[in-house]
């Protein structure tokens, strides 16, 4: 996996979107390996490196005819579990070499993303339980690739002190600039961080996303993270409206990364999804742009960074990561 700890081929990563791997094989990169996805002939996601063990073709040009990924150089075809299930070049009496056939790999779909695991997973996909309840609906997102590292995402994604610079032209003009003190903990069985409120400027589109209500509003939140690159905010609205907001980021290399968001609300989005999707991407462009402009990794080890008080989740999730690779 090149230059990223080995530990990090045991966790899940959203490499795709679910509609995304269709009637053809999809190539995706992750921890600068790449990987092919299609759908077997049950329709359920099949993942293995991208290259024939035949003759090293990428997979991924090839075709898929009935849920069989057939290569595009000497057309030996793949099904169910990446078995070989043909040789053309080969009498159907002869038996398929042990060697030719693929090692499938983790990967299973969970809030409308394709997860992928490279090695044996080590934890489960991160839990976001109300996308059991059937009170809130699901808004997905496209899969953005960002020029950015994942380490950098991540610490951006904990952050609140950004909010009333970052976001001027959304939701952060009103806000105040100190943060009170972070108190970090457990927030349920998946996700650790922290609680808050905070004071948006509610005018414009912002009001399709808290559903109304005065210019200045005040945010019930939560924010936390789950190892090694998902962040989970919650947002209790005056009004009664829930959000939840999952954020995960995918190492393509160093400096590139996939990036993810899903959201969950518990109000009617039959009119206004498009809507709220379209805020929270006006958003996330907003640090995309920010952290486009910064280079390399987000120094991890203490002293990297000058940190204070309003750092603190970040700080925990820097400390948590490096014992994470260093096992």
């Amino acid at each position: 996996m090149g230059t990223f700890p080995k530990a990090l081929e045991c966790y899940w990563y959203a490499v795709a979107g679910g509609t995304s791997v269709g009637n053809g094989p999809c190539r995706v990169r992750l921890l600068e390996a790449d990987y092919v996805l299609w759908r077997g002939p049950d329709g359920s996601v099949v993942a293995a490196l991208d290259v024939c063990p035949h003759r090293q073709s990428p997979l991924s040009e090839g075709t898929v005819e009935a849920g069989y990924l057939r290569c595009p150089y000497h057309g030996w075809t793949f099904g169910e579990a990446g078995q070989c299930v043909e040789v053309p070049s080969a009498s159907s009496a002869v038996p398929v070499p042990p060697r030719a056939h693929l090692k499938s790999l983790g990967v299973l779909e969970r809030y409308g993303l394709v997860w992928l695991c490279p090695g044996e997973p080590s934890e489960p996909v991160p839990v976001v339980a109300v996308d059991a309840d059937p009170a809130y609906s699901r808004l997905n997102t496209e899969m953005q690739t960002w020029a950015a590292s994942t380490s950098r995402m991540i610490d951006n994604f904990l952050d609140i002190s950004h909010f009333p610079f970052t976001h001027i032209g959304t939701f952060g003009r009103q806000q105040e600039t100190i943060v009170p003190r972070i108190e970090l903990s457990q927030l349920d069985e998946t996700f650790f961080g922290y609680a808050y409120e905070v004071v948006i400027n509610n005018v414009g589109s912002t009001k399709v996303m808290s559903g109304g209500g005065d210019d200045i509003v005040t945010l019930a939140m939560s924010t936390g993270f789950a190892l090694p690159f998902t962040v989970r905010s919650t947002m209790h609205f005056e009004n009664g409206i829930h959000q939840v907001l999952l954020l995960t980021a995918s190492p393509i290399d160093q400096e590139h990364s996939n990036f993810a968001f899903v959201i969950w609300r518990n109000d009617d989005v039959s009119l206004t999804g498009e809507e709220i999707v379209a805020f929270e991407l006006e958003v996330v462009a907003e640090d995309r742009a920010m952290l486009e402009r910064l280079t390399g990794e987000l120094p991890l080890w203490p002293g990297g960074t000058v940190d204070v008080q309003a750092d603190k989740p970040s700080v925990e999730w820097r400390r948590r990561y490096r014992l994470l690779v260093e096992e």
